[in-house]
């Protein structure tokens, strides 16, 4: 299976790989996984790298360039944001207004991919998996 991982499972992945579920590593570890990561999640990563706490620390603990240093090492795929993702509609479209998770889902669908996630927001959508057992465990 072709996966596009959700940027928190990206960030798990790089700086704790404790926190990915059983489920989540047994598909990115899969004999047929192929990993994919989008241009958006490094961008969205470089965002929140860049806000700070009242704190005065990061809201991240991986910088942009130490993921994608991670996924380059891992030989991830590169899934960079084109002209036609941009212009893309979705086939069943959101409930909610995240354009970080309208982008991750339009680039799944326009290049055969399925979105990782553990996002309960994105449950049930035709383009994911992962979160349908998160509804299945609070249910």
């Amino acid at each position: 299976m072709r996966l596009l991982l959700d940027t928190h499972i990206l960030l798990w992945a790089t700086v704790d790989p404790e926190l990915l579920n059983i489920r989540e590593d047994r598909r990115m570890r899969a004999p047929d996984a192929q990993i994919c990561v989008s241009a958006v999640s490094i961008w969205e990563i470089r965002i929140k790298w860049n806000s700070f706490r009242r704190s005065g620390a990061r809201k991240l603990d991986a910088s942009p360039h130490e993921v994608l240093a991670f996924v380059e090492d891992m030989s991830w795929q590169l899934v960079a944001l084109t002209p036609g993702h941009a212009a893309a509609a979705l086939a069943q479209p959101l409930a909610h207004k995240d354009p970080f998770d309208e982008l991750l889902l339009v680039q799944a669908q326009e290049e055969g991919l399925r979105l990782l996630t553990r996002d309960k927001l994105l449950a049930g959508h035709p383009l994911v998996v992962g979160a349908e057992q998160m509804l299945l465990r609070c249910d």
